[in-house]
């Protein structure tokens, strides 16, 4: 919807004051209250330059035949480029229009001048003859190329206007503001100047007033003895409304009315038909005209359609009616218009018209939506039908219209309004509690301050319910706002109004149920600790078959399903060592080789060995990681950054021992807190073998459950040392029953906060070494938080580390 400034200013005599020179700052605050303004534009200076000239003398151009010199006189007026011609002396101009006379007054683009599409005058040699502007088509300075009737050249003026007057002051415009809003579907009033203009001085504080009709005093027989309109289907149509005029004359619109129009967005077409558009732009009201001695039996009728009816639109197109659409017939129940669409050929304005019958009604908004849309016609009177519009607005908006028509036109206005109702609806009566306003703005409004905020917008005060703990205010709901109906829609208004920026900001705190478990929230944040170490997530199947478990060297002990999915997979498994060697398997059989697999999930133990009935399994959550190609190293590796990345490393440990299914001499076990969870290693390489496996499979497995009270605490940040690192490799012998993890715990004990790191990086074993015994080997990094370590720090350091591993676990460091 595109706004006038100087248009809304009509309802408000004051103005807006000084923000009316700041129209970007106007443009700010209609935004604020939900009209808001994708642009801001200032018209009415597309004419600069262009003045009123005489045709003194018509000469053939001597070089070209579709070319005539046409000498003006601008009565001494100053070109754009400041040069100027003396009154009485002639200017010569070239041009290829024929239709002038000597005596015509004609606009002259002057040196200097741009024009509204952008080209820019200069004296120019046209076949060796100076043309010193340019006289203007009507389509060249933004108008319909038949305006004023001058389809075929050069546009001539009326009224001998003096020589050398701006064109634009010849034709009434002004320099103005339009304000482009994007108006929202629950805003029909916003669809009217007048609704706009009435939302602005509300939140500005500045009065709003419609002016009274200037009607002229009627001069033929009233309606009531000329037409007669009548309504069948009331649901159809709540109000109609009916005027009648007579002696319209033809002619030009005022050149007022065409820049708003055209600001507006809508084309000047004929003086009647723009009355009609500009009464609906500032009104919202749509509005229509017949002929009126083309009405049979001078009346209208509103009933709906009948399925294989048919109607000859203003469009020339014929239109297949169905019982769903609405219709305006004649006293002969012939249709004669769309309602609330478009009317129809038959009636339609001409140049022969007498006597033109005005209408204005309000339709029913689902019925002129289903229409438009079925028959793909959109206008603009369908656009505000389909929103909703005034009902109790019809009578201003024939009276408006028959104020312009005898301003313009001339038009004799027969005394009266004739109004026909039919199922008209109360205005809503709506209770807004204080308590349930200030909750959904955040704010602290008594009664009057909402009373205050609502008058402005038509929302008047019925009561209030002043006696209980809880005040409310009895809203009735003004009928240019069918949009608003429930309290929600009236706190709306006052959000509006009160500036939804002073209501701040405040998380709604709704009661809410459930929620993460500790549980839930570690499961949560192991999986995503094994996708950052690159393993991807699998999801086999907790059945597995007869022999699965011991062909990976798993005891056979399983609970048996006596309903399985599968026949062939009857047992729950005890491990999730089989369903990831399966995986494995499979992708290696699709000729996939980096193959990095976890997965959660649970394995079901017997009680006992047995399962007494009506007892459920001992169903335990577990989590394992397979790496292809790696070996026990590198599953010890993933340990340690899985228990790092967690912060659970200070209570995890490993310790040698074998365990089903693995490498004999390369596995161990996982202990947390004293307590074994879990196993480390290599896949045995008979598990390997009988599953079809090729190379070395790395494996991790561990209980979920004892793991999720230390995961509950939040691991606190370390800061990062600015000071650069000392590293140390030292290799120890050690006994084949200590764990190389436990050397890491007596070196992290020595070290104290100096041991940024240590690694693991070398298992080496040899007939060379005391037997029972093998190598091991470890990256150390020495940082110090505050300082650059010295060399007697790192020496002091390094010995405590060796002596402290000599002590606890009996190793020796190797030279």
């Amino acid at each position: 919807m595109k706004v006038l400034l100087s248009w809304m200013e009509e309802f408000v005599p004051g103005g807006f004051g000084d923000l009316a020179d700041r129209p970007e700052e106007l443009g700010d605050v209609l935004t604020s209250i939900g009209l808001v303004v994708e642009s801001v534009e200032r018209v009415g200076n597309e004419w600069a330059g262009i003045i009123v000239a005489e045709v003194l003398g018509l000469r053939p151009h001597p070089e070209a035949d579709k070319i005539q010199l046409v000498d003006v006189d601008t009565g001494g007026a100053a070109a754009a480029d400041g040069s100027s011609t003396p009154a009485g002396e002639a200017l010569q101009i070239c041009c290829g229009a024929f239709n002038m006379s000597v005596g015509d007054r004609v606009p002259l683009a002057t040196l200097g001048t741009t024009m509204p599409g952008g080209l820019e005058i200069a004296q120019r040699k046209l076949r060796g003859e100076l043309s010193n502007g340019m006289l203007c088509a009507a389509g060249e300075l933004g108008l319909a190329d038949d305006f004023g009737g001058n389809a075929d050249g050069i546009l001539l003026l009326d009224g001998d206007p003096a020589l050398g007057t701006p064109l634009a002051e010849v034709f009434g415009r002004t320099t103005d503001v339009v304000f482009d809003i994007d108006v929202e579907g629950n805003r029909p009033d916003a669809l009217s100047v007048m609704g706009v203009a009435r939302d602005l001085a509300a939140k500005l504080g500045v009065p709003f007033e419609v002016p009274a009709p200037n009607l002229p005093t009627p001069t033929t027989p009233g309606v009531d003895a000329r037409a007669t309109v009548r309504i069948d289907d009331g649901d159809l149509c709540p109000r109609f409304g009916i005027r009648v005029l007579d002696d319209v004359a033809g002619g030009t619109s005022p050149g007022w009315m065409v820049q708003r129009l055209e600001a507006a967005g809508m084309r000047s077409i004929s003086p009647i038909v723009d009355i009609s558009n500009y009464v609906m732009l500032e009104r919202g009201q749509p509005n229509h005209t017949y002929d009126l001695d083309t009405v049979a039996g001078a009346t209208l009728g509103v009933r709906m359609a009948r399925d294989g009816e048919q109607l000859v639109t203003l469009d020339d197109q014929t239109r297949d009616l169905t019982a769903a659409d609405g219709l305006i017939v004649d006293g002969d129940d012939t249709p004669i218009g769309l309602a609330g669409v478009m009317g129809g050929a038959a009636t339609e304005i001409s140049g022969s018209t007498t006597a033109v019958l005005l209408e204005a009604a309000v339709w029913d908004r689902m019925t002129i939506a289903k229409t438009s849309r079925r028959l793909n016609l959109r206008s603009e009177a369908s656009t505000r039908f389909e929103r909703g519009a005034d009902p109790m607005g019809i009578e201003a908006a024939l009276d408006r219209f028959c104020e312009l028509a005898a301003e313009i036109c001339g038009a004799t206005i027969a005394d009266g309004t004739q109004i026909a109702v039919g199922s008209l609806p109360d205005a809503p009566e709506v209770r807004v509690r204080a308590s349930k306003a200030n909750l959904l703005l955040n704010a602290d409004l008594a009664l009057d301050d909402m009373a205050a905020l609502l008058e402005p917008i038509g929302f008047t005060e019925v009561s209030r319910e002043t006696g209980g703990s809880d005040p409310a205010l009895v809203v009735r709901v003004p009928t240019w706002r069918p949009d608003s109906s429930i309290e929600e829609d009236v706190i709306e208004e006052i959000g509006r109004h009160r500036g939804y920026d002073l209501s701040g900001r405040r998380v709604p705190t709704p009661d809410q149920t459930g929620g993460l478990s500790d549980l839930q929230r570690s499961r949560r944040r192991i999986k995503a600790a094994l996708v950052g170490a690159g393993c991807a997530e699998a999801l086999p199947l907790p059945f597995l078959a007869p022999g699965d478990l011991s062909r990976a060297g798993l005891a056979e002990e399983a609970i048996s399903l006596t309903n399985p999915l599968v026949a062939e997979e009857s047992l729950l498994r005890t491990s999730l060592l089989p369903g990831l060697l399966k995986a494995i398997a499979y992708n290696q059989s699709h000729r996939a080789t980096e193959i990095r697999l976890f997965e959660v999930g649970s394995v079901y133990l017997p009680a006992d060995g047995e399962l007494p009935d009506a007892v459920l399994p001992n169903e335990m959550e577990w989590l394992a990681a397979a790496l292809v190609g790696h070996g026990a190293a590198d599953a010890v590796r993933l340990l340690q950054r899985f228990a790092a990345e967690l912060g659970l490393e200070a209570a995890l440990r490993i310790q040698n021992g074998e365990r089903a299914g693995l490498h004999p001499t390369r596995s161990a076990e996982v202990v947390f807190r004293g307590r074994t969870i879990g196993e480390v290693g290599e896949v045995s390489p008979d598990a390997l073998e009988a599953y079809g496996i090729d190379g070395r499979v790395a494996w991790l497995q561990l209980a979920i459950a004892p793991l999720v009270p230390a995961m509950v605490s939040v691991t606190a940040a370390k800061p990062v040392s600015r000071y650069p690192s000392s590293d140390l490799d030292l290799a120890f012998l050690v006994p084949d029953d200590v764990a190389a993890t436990d050397l890491i715990g007596s070196m992290r004990k020595a070290a104290g906060a100096l041991l940024a790191d240590v690694e693991l990086f070398d298992v080496f074993r040899s007939e060379s070494l005391e037997p029972g015994t093998r190598s091991l080997a470890y990256r150390l990094r020495l940082q110090a938080d505050d300082h650059t370590l010295t060399d007697d720090e790192v020496a002091a350091t390094r010995a405590a580390i060796v002596k402290a591993v000599a002590k606890r676990q009996k190793a020796v460091l190797r030279g």
